[in-house]
Formats: structure tokens, sequence, C-alpha cells
């Protein structure tokens, strides 16, 4: 069985603009041409590729259809490119956590995007979460905690990222004056990231606290830090960002999150020019701590071009 190269296209196509219209649109097609070419798709597979909701989602079948139409996009325009044939931009997607994107992973996605015909999609997602943008086809490439790697995808160690429990001057002098035992933090306020953040829950079970403190929610990276300093709460920081002096350390161990860099296992140019790039960022992030070398996914190495 030979999948059609329009008919791919248009799948992703879809996805991307999350209605068949705005399919039409980027295509240069009706939206019932658009509507026909995945029925076709779906006829010639016998499964329901995409869910006609707003936005259009695709199916678990159509994910593995999405992720192939776009690795063979990135292949298509590469081969393009370096017979010199005029080709449009190329789309980098990128998954990354909130903390490495607000400190060391801009660097990175910047010094590709000087030297490659590239424009940059970032997608920000916990990086317990990020696995699953790869899985999807969401994204090429991605930050993440999870070390085994994605099928289809290779998996390299880049170290992890520490994080110390720490609180304002006058926060610990009112609520923690012994540094942060398990009485204080039982009845103290926290600040957490979002539903998804464990670090400061890690950090009360650490330090003996079995309760439930007061916990205040603040989703995004530069607002979570002034909100500890404002005095909201006590939460777990990077040490880069005690340098201030706008933040006491509380007591109890630091924190390490690994941390692995995903991506497709094609031989891309784009895909090993931004991971070189992220590991050598990473090398430079003084919140970054070293961890040991790759994983592969089982599985040959897709071929250069093959498509």
């Amino acid at each position: 069985m030979e999948l059609p190269r329009d008919l791919l296209r248009t799948l992703v196509a879809a996805v991307d603009a999350g209605t068949l219209d705005g399919a039409a649109h980027a295509l240069a097609l009706t939206p019932s041409a658009v509507s026909q070419r995945i029925r076709a798709l779906e006829r010639q597979l016998g499964r329901v590729l995409l869910t006609r909701t707003r936005p259009v989602r695709p199916t678990p079948d159509g994910t593995v259809l999405l992720r192939l139409g776009r690795q063979l996009a990135l292949l298509e325009h590469e081969a393009l490119a370096e017979l010199g044939a005029e080709q449009g931009t190329a789309t980098m997607r990128l998954g990354v956590n909130a903390d490495s994107l607000a400190s060391w992973f801009l660097p990175a996605v910047a010094a590709v995007a000087s030297d490659h015909d590239v424009v940059v999609e970032l997608h920000r997602e916990d990086q317990e979460r990020t696995a699953a943008l790869l899985e999807s086809g969401t994204v090429m490439g991605a930050v993440t905690a999870q070390r085994e790697p994605v099928p289809g995808c290779v998996s390299s160690p880049i170290g992890g990222m520490r994080y110390v429990a720490a609180a304002s001057p006058a926060f610990a002098e009112r609520w923690l004056p012994d540094g942060g035992t398990a009485a204080e933090l039982a009845r103290a306020p926290y600040v957490d990231f979002d539903d998804s953040d464990v670090l400061q829950a890690r950090h009360l079970a650490a330090r003996g606290v079995t309760g439930t403190p007061p916990r205040h929610l603040v989703s995004a990276s530069a607002e979570f830090g002034h909100a500890i300093e404002l005095g909201l709460g006590w939460g777990m920081l990077l040490p880069s960002q005690l340098e201030s002096g706008a933040f006491v350390a509380l007591d109890g161990d630091p924190i390490d999150v690994p941390l692995h860099w995903q991506r497709w296992n094609l031989s891309s140019t784009l895909l090993d020019a931004i991971t070189d790039a992220v590991v050598a960022a990473a090398k430079e992030a003084t919140d970054i701590v070293a961890t040991p070398a790759a994983t592969r996914a089982p599985g040959p190495r897709a071929p250069r071009r093959a498509s």
C-alpha cells in the first residue's frame, strides 16, 4: 500500500489549521476538496483519521500519519535545499519546559535560526509531558524528563535542572524563622507553577510534611519568581535566581530534575543543528547539573533523504 503524498499533506494542513476551511485556504483548495482528500485517505486505510470537532483533532491512527507527514515534509525541504531548488521556509516545532525556555533554551534556538532558513514554533509544556508532543507528531524535538526514547526518536541526556527551596527574607522571617521545619512548612503558604508542578510537593514530603498547606498557583516563569519575591509564599527556584539577593535559601536538599533531549530519529540537517545547539547550550547553563550518555529507541536509523 502506498500513501499518496498530497493526501498526507492535506491531513497535516487540516490539523495545523484546526479546520477544513483553514486547510483549504493554506493549500489553495476548496473545503470540499480537502474533505474529499481526507475521506479518500480514510477509505484507503479503513480507519477514521480525524475527529470533526473544532478544532479538528487526529485520532490515534491519524497521529501516526501526522508524524509521518511532517517527517516527509522536513526531508523533502532539505532535499530541495540541497539541490538548490526553490522551497519555502521550514518550520521547526519544538517542545520545552518553562524553566528551560526562560533560562537557557532560547539561545540555542536563536543560533539555529540565524544559520538556517527556518521559523520556530515553541510549545511550552511541563517536562513530564513534552514527550507526548513527540508521540503525537506535534513537535520534532523536545526537552523532556523522560529518559526512555519515544518510538521513532533518539534520546540524549543533557543534564538536569537543579532547584532549591527559597523565600523572600521577610516571608522567611515571618513563616519560616527556623529555616523551614516540618511544623513551619505545614502552615506556611507556598507557590506552585501549575497543577502538574510537583517540586514543592517533593520538598514538603522530603521535609516530613504530610498535611496540605495553603497553595498559590502562578503559571508563568517570571511571575512565579516574582510572586515568591513579593512574599506570596515559598517555592523551588533555580540557584541562579538566588544570586540577586532577593531570596534566602531554606533548609533541605536541592531537587534535581533530569532532562533529556529527544528528537525524531531522522538524518536531518536541521535536527542535527538544533541537537548540537541544545547540547551546547545545556553544557553552558549554570543551573544544569551533569548526567551520563545517549540512548536510542530500538530499530534502524532512517537512511538520509529516505521518503
